[in-house]
């Protein structure tokens, strides 16, 4: 089978060091490669588009995510169609499922029947050849032929060197000790290279080269502690570079003051004096930040980052130099103008300027009247007119921000608010349209739930909700990556995650700044190999992105389904639905409390020794199972937390007739408080309760399972989804998520 082989007709290139250019060229060879580049970058995403295309055709995108007892016989039916007549797409599936199958039966321990399915493979589907080697390999290993298993590895290692697979067969070919050396100078970003480095400090912590090591290619959460030694040990060693990781992990973990003081040694680039100043800034070191920013703004006076230099200058400025930093940000950068303009207005009326802050403030509406810092001010000032008892005049003021299709980081809650304000007034169509707005805008928030009960749409109101049994489809949306190589899309969508994680890692250039698709890429893949908690975050982190090129890649990731269902995922599915029916409790309410609580991870603690993936407390535990029946159980067991914590909940609505608002906040704060709550607020206008609840923790609770519930609702009910989906074809303005 190995004897004569397809050999690949060039040579690869470790993905690590692909165009290997001088630094310097001439400007017409530099424009010429940036123009070769964006024609081969649109080329890319057209030949990925249409490769996602022919996929989605595929006869294997039923069966990528059945167990492989429930897809075992569909896939010998394919590998057992006639050769003859089958088109280009069935001769691929065809390939597909060999692969499959065999990967199926070498995870069951059937090595000897994998190896029937894997001959002469490796010459029909040259696109995962590494990854069929090495199935060859495991299935000689497991068939008790060794020395076929080393051959096969031998010639993997020869013919495919900077295969991350590779790494795996020295591992195994490794007498006695890893190849750890070698491991360490070809695959510093394989997970096997990172666990012996790992290994190694704990045994000797002061290993230079191996804290580097991880500094730079581990993008693991818990590297503080590294980065730390290497900064206060070896900070002489480290190259400009070397700092630039370790300020880029810091800053990723919001360890912004230390991230300020390695970006000082980094690169001088405009990003790096930028977060340098913002990192004092944030910290409180207020004259580190002043300097920090004056830097920049001599260093790269014309860089996108100088505009926002100003803005934060002056508000660590006395009133007459903040007002020159204003002037000179309304006059050189017109992206943050209005921003600009709403600062003026408050520094001229802290100094009782009124004459002057009113003119800052009609011009912010009349030459940025769509800004959002605009919309911020009309919102501000409709507030005070209604706390007047003027709605009317507070209705009228937020009708531009209204008929506006433009996004904005405040307007969920304040054109909620709007239309209650149209409703008062007697104004049924206008808080129709209102409402209206909130869903086509901000689908994915708590408000667009409080907007569709307001338009009597059957989503269930605040004491409706625990006995509707919503339809659901839980059906996986494939959609491939928006990044990585021929195979590694492959990989995903065989559900082959393991091997697409690795050879993922493999082909991220930068680990420390990842690309917006290259943390999406990994964030989809975490969750798929079951670490929910790490991978929601992942994508959850994109809204700390900063450049408008990010931030335009992030809208366009916001359109897809896989975005939402990654934020929303539906994971313990057969266990949330048998005891939520048998305990008569809406599954959405369920799950929405467990990812507020948990976000999936099974084995989480709290500071108050909260257990699992609804968080109980043991107490409470104990007493529950009691109830229930049950003897023996372990929170940290997601069979018997989802059991248990799903009867508390139902206990908690029996307590409170029904009412899910009440529950879900007792389930939070404890019965006591909110009994206490009842006994102070009027509870006939939910929204004004939910706005009094005394502890920020509550009210984020509450608006956080509720706004779960309604994106659950919205993603995964069929009629729901299609009504959101109606009104938003009416705007293409994207949304942005709420967590």
């Amino acid at each position: 089978m190995l004897e004569s082989p397809v050999r690949p007709k060039q040579p690869q290139l470790h993905p690590k060091k692909r165009f290997p250019f001088k630094k310097q060229h001439k400007l017409v060879t530099l424009l010429l490669l940036c123009s070769l580049g964006w024609f081969a970058l649109r080329s890319c995403q057209a030949r990925f588009f249409k490769s996602g295309q022919q996929t989605q055709t595929s006869s294997l995108v039923s069966l990528r995510s059945l167990t492989p007892t429930a897809r075992q016989s569909q896939l010998i039916a394919l590998i057992n169609q006639p050769e003859r007549g089958l088109s280009p797409q069935q001769q691929r599936d065809r390939h597909r499922a060999h692969y499959l199958l065999a990967a199926d039966l070498i995870q069951q321990g059937k090595g000897k029947q994998a190896l029937d399915y894997l001959q002469d493979l490796s010459q029909n589907y040259p696109l995962l050849r590494p990854q069929i080697l090495f199935k060859i390999a495991q299935a000689y290993r497991q068939d008790h032929q060794p020395q076929q298993a080393e051959k096969t590895l031998n010639y993997l290692i020869k013919n495919y060197p900077n295969s991350p697979l590779s790494a795996n067969a020295l591992i195994l070919l490794a007498k006695k000790q890893p190849l750890s050396a070698q491991l360490i100078s070809q695959f510093p970003y394989h997970p096997l290279t990172q666990n012996i480095a790992r290994q190694r400090l704990q045994q000797n912590p002061n290993q230079y080269q191996l804290l580097l090591l991880l500094t730079r290619f581990s993008r693991a959460q818990d590297l503080n502690p590294i980065r730390d030694r290497l900064v206060l040990k070896y900070a002489a060693r480290l190259t400009a570079d070397d700092w630039q990781a370790i300020a880029d992990g810091y800053w990723r973990d919001e360890e912004h003051r230390k991230a300020a003081d390695a970006y000082i040694f980094a690169p001088s680039i405009p990003r790096n004096l930028y977060r340098a100043a913002r990192g004092f800034h944030r910290n409180g070191n207020l004259d580190s930040a002043q300097s920090a920013y004056q830097r920049l703004l001599q260093e790269y006076h014309d860089s996108q980052e100088a505009g926002q230099a100003l803005i934060h200058l002056a508000s660590i400025s006395s009133g007459d130099e903040a007002v020159v930093y204003l002037e000179k940000a309304i006059a050189k950068f017109p992206e943050v103008a209005p921003e600009a303009y709403r600062s003026k207005a408050i520094v001229h009326e802290r100094f009782g300027k009124y004459d002057a802050a009113n003119d800052a403030r009609q011009k912010l509406l009349n030459q940025y009247s769509n800004s959002n810092s605009a919309g911020e001010y009309r919102w501000q000032k409709a507030q005070d007119l209604a706390a007047q008892g003027n709605k009317r005049d507070a209705w009228e003021w937020m009708q531009p921000v209204v008929k506006s299709n433009q996004e904005y980081d405040f307007a969920a809650q304040a054109l909620y608010t709007t239309g209650k304000w149209a409703m008062a007034i007697n104004q049924p169509e206008a808080a129709k349209t209102t409402f209206q707005q909130i869903i086509k805008l901000y689908p994915q928030s708590y408000w667009a739930w409080r907007a569709t009960v307001m338009l009597r749409w059957e989503v269930g109101d605040f004491n409706q909700l625990r006995s509707l049994a919503p339809t659901l489809d839980l059906t996986k949306t494939y959609e491939p990556l928006p990044m990585g190589s021929a195979a590694l899309q492959e990989l995903y969508f065989l559900a082959q995650y393991d091997d697409a994680w690795l050879l993922l890692q493999s082909e991220i250039e930068h680990p420390q700044q990842t690309s917006v698709n290259e943390q999406f890429a990994e964030g989809v893949l975490l969750l798929e190999l079951g670490q929910y908690s790490q991978g929601m975050k992942q994508i959850w982190d994109l809204t700390k992105r900063e450049t408008p090129q990010e931030l335009e890649q992030w809208k366009a990731l916001r359109q897809t389904k896989t975005y939402w269902q990654s934020l929303f995922p539906f994971p313990y599915e057969t266990q949330i639905l048998q005891n939520t029916q048998q305990d008569k409790i809406n599954p959405l309410l369920v799950i929405s409390v467990m990812r507020k609580e948990s976000t999936f991870n099974p084995t989480i603690d709290s500071a108050v020794g909260a257990v699992g993936l609804m968080q109980v407390v043991p107490p409470t535990a104990q007493w529950a199972a009691a109830q229930i029946g049950i003897a023996n159980y372990s929170l940290t067991n997601p069979d018997d937390n989802i059991k248990i914590g799903t009867w508390y909940l139902k206990h908690n609505h029996q307590r409170y007739q029904d009412d899910s608002l009440l529950a879900v906040a007792s389930y939070n704060a404890g019965t006591s408080n909110v009994n206490s709550w009842l006994q102070q607020y009027n509870i006939k206008d939910r929204d004004r309760f939910v706005e009094q609840i005394p502890f920020p923790e509550t009210k984020d609770y509450v608006e956080g399972v509720f706004g779960n519930y309604w994106n659950y609702l919205r993603l995964y009910n069929p009629e729901i989804r299609r009504k959101v989906a109606d009104l938003h074809q009416e705007t293409k303005q994207p949304a942005k998520p709420s967590k």
